[in-house]
């Protein structure tokens, strides 16, 4: 049974920007340009580092040819990888995408030595280079690639990994996407039966009937647990992947790795994630408020979506547009000209349809293009966030276009920044539009619900992967105990204050982000807490505030996640810093208990 229609039907990307299909000309001529380009890179740069020759001049002409490789580099990789998003049941996409990541791997090893034999470069030497006005625009490149000195093998040991990485991480990842879309969902209810995608069942989690989300959560889990053996497999082999390349490597601990590619430092992670759960006390309140709210005596997992509006109305995907793009364009003129480019000349795909990945992403390509967005719309009005959730990645990312190919990508502790940013300004604007009083609770408690999945969830997440990780390094892990493991984290948020479903021990098996980057999750914590912190600063400020955030999402990744937020005034060192985070989601809570009586009345 193919997917329910909505309004959305027909948004389908345009990729042509990028290769015009499997069969453009284009694709085979661009893989033989870089293996051309990666050819003359190495045969003309092979000797740059040797001290008495090397010149910062010289240093800046092999980056700017670099740069040039690992665009076009990126462009095939990004085409291939949208096209198996948008349909990963079929084969010449699967097929094409093999073939380009086998292809890029080739060329990525012989471009290798490069950075290998910068990082062996005395720290003296390297120094002068990155102070060197000549490299200004990579100062912070240079400098940021030398901290993975430590962890650099030899080229020879680099090179087998890049090449033996096709067939062991890429390879489970793979799996993991295609094997998880191509899973339908028989679900009875009612006296009727339906086949439902995965994005379509999940919607369920947000119907007003409380019979209903627990039918869809059982069948739900009850699908994905009958595929224990391959979700538990796939899981220990990442694990276990990680762990080889932290040995291998010499990291001292699962999150070392993310923590250095986030450039952030771990006490201050692990400040923060203690910040969290000593305000667990929040989540707990307003579970207990919507409890009421719902008459129940208590909350189980599958009311946390529950809407708290039975009138919510539903919302056509034009309606979404606009609601998006007029709260934009109240902030900055800029804002809502980058945004409606991604609707006028086709950068989003919205239609759900069998095949299509779940979720939502916005994938940032290369600097030359543009970013292409994924959406899943399903015809709720909580659509809206997720639109302007992407969008505000879109639009980040459209801006780091300005920075050349090494300062374009940004770090996760930072990718969220616009996003967030970017849902708080479209909720604030539904707010003010919005004259109910029982819709307004409404979108109140679907914006606390996400602010605490983004905060709390993703806490939770990352404190899964931590034990998981700890406990597959001593041996393989049954099903059972990735699921207690499960189970045990997501108890340290609910409490008291919820009772959780047997079935949902299996909540871990079907989110990418365990299987794609581990520990991820924490990087949407910082994000969140962040926005907090900033929309606060706007809301005190008003248009003052506005040019440097402009400026910060311009930035790329031209400097340090630290001296990119102070720019803006934010001080992720200071303690108080994710307090203040946590302090506006209480105060959210509490204006939902004023609401609430008021809406009583």
């Amino acid at each position: 049974m193919p997917p329910a229609p909505s309004s959305a039907a027909g948004i389908i990307w345009d990729l042509n920007d990028l290769y015009a299909g499997v069969d453009d000309p284009r694709i085979n001529a661009d893989l033989e340009f870089c293996t051309k380009l990666c050819t003359q890179f190495a045969e003309k740069y092979r000797t740059l580092f040797a001290p008495a020759s090397l010149t910062a001049a010289g240093l800046k002409q092999a980056l700017e040819e670099y740069e040039q490789i690992a665009e076009v580099m990126s462009r095939l990789g990004s085409y291939a990888g949208l096209l198996t998003a948008a349909d990963t049941s079929s084969d010449p996409f699967r097929r094409l995408e093999d073939r380009i990541q086998q292809q890029l791997v080739e060329r990525e090893n012989q471009l290798t030595f490069f950075e290998l034999e910068w990082l062996a470069l005395d720290d003296a030497i390297a120094g002068k280079l990155i102070e060197d006005p000549a490299l200004a625009s990579y100062r912070h490149h240079l400098s940021a690639g030398r901290r993975y000195k430590p962890h650099t093998r030899s080229e020879p040991e680099e090179l087998l990994l890049n090449q033996k990485g096709l067939t062991s991480r890429a390879a489970w990842t793979t799996l993991f996407d295609e094997f998880v879309a191509s899973l339908e969902y028989s679900f009875e209810y009612d006296g009727q039966k339906r086949t439902l995608t995965q994005p379509e069942i999940l919607a369920l989690n947000y119907d007003g009937d409380r019979n209903l989300r627990k039918a869809a959560q059982a069948c739900f889990f009850a699908e994905l647990s009958r595929h224990e053996l391959v979700l538990t497999n796939i899981f220990n082999v990442i694990a276990q992947d990680h762990a080889i390349n932290d040995q291998i490597r010499r990291y001292d601990s699962p999150m070392a790795s993310r923590h250095l590619a986030n450039e952030v430092a771990p006490e201050v992670v692990a400040r923060m994630q203690e910040a969290v759960e000593a305000n667990y006390s929040i989540a707990h309140e307003y579970y207990r408020l919507k409890a009421r709210l719902l008459k129940l005596p208590k909350m189980a997992t599958y009311d946390q979506y529950a809407p708290v509006a039975t009138s919510m109305p539903p919302c056509e995907y034009s309606a979404g547009r606009d609601t998006v793009l007029a709260a934009f364009g109240r902030f900055h003129p800029t804002m809502r000209d980058v945004a409606a480019q991604f609707f006028e000349k086709r950068w989003i795909d919205a239609e759900v349809r069998a095949g299509k990945r779940g979720g939502a992403f916005s994938a940032s390509t290369v600097p030359a293009v543009h970013p292409y967005i994924l959406l899943n719309w399903t015809d709720k009005l909580r659509d809206v966030s997720t639109m302007a959730h992407e969008l505000g990645h879109g639009i980040h990312q459209y801006l780091s276009r300005k920075q050349t190919y090494l300062n374009f990508h940004h770090p996760l502790t930072i990718a969220e920044t616009a996003s967030v940013f970017g849902e708080f300004l479209t909720f604030d604007y539904v707010m003010e539009t919005t004259t109910d009083p029982g819709v307004q609770l409404g979108l109140l408690c679907s914006k606390i619900e996400d602010a605490f999945a983004t905060v709390f969830r993703q806490n939770v997440l990352t404190r899964f992967e931590q034990t998981t990780h700890a406990a597959r390094r001593k041996e393989k892990l049954a099903s059972g105990e990735i699921c207690e493991h499960w189970w045990q984290a997501n108890q340290s948020l609910y409490g008291e204050a919820v009772d959780m479903f047997e079935p949902y021990r299996w909540g871990w098996s079907y989110i990418p982000h365990f299987i794609h980057t581990p520990f991820y999750c924490y990087a949407y914590v910082f994000g969140e807490l962040l926005v907090l912190s900033l929309y606060r600063m706007y809301q005190e400020e008003g248009q003052a505030f506005v040019p440097r955030y402009l400026a910060l999402l311009e930035s790329g990744s031209n400097a340090s996640p630290e001296t990119l937020l102070a720019r803006v005034g934010a001080n992720i060192a200071e303690p108080a810093f994710w307090q203040k985070g946590l302090d506006v989601l209480r105060d959210m809570v509490q204006k939902a208990v004023v609401l609430a009586e008021t809406s009583r009345r």
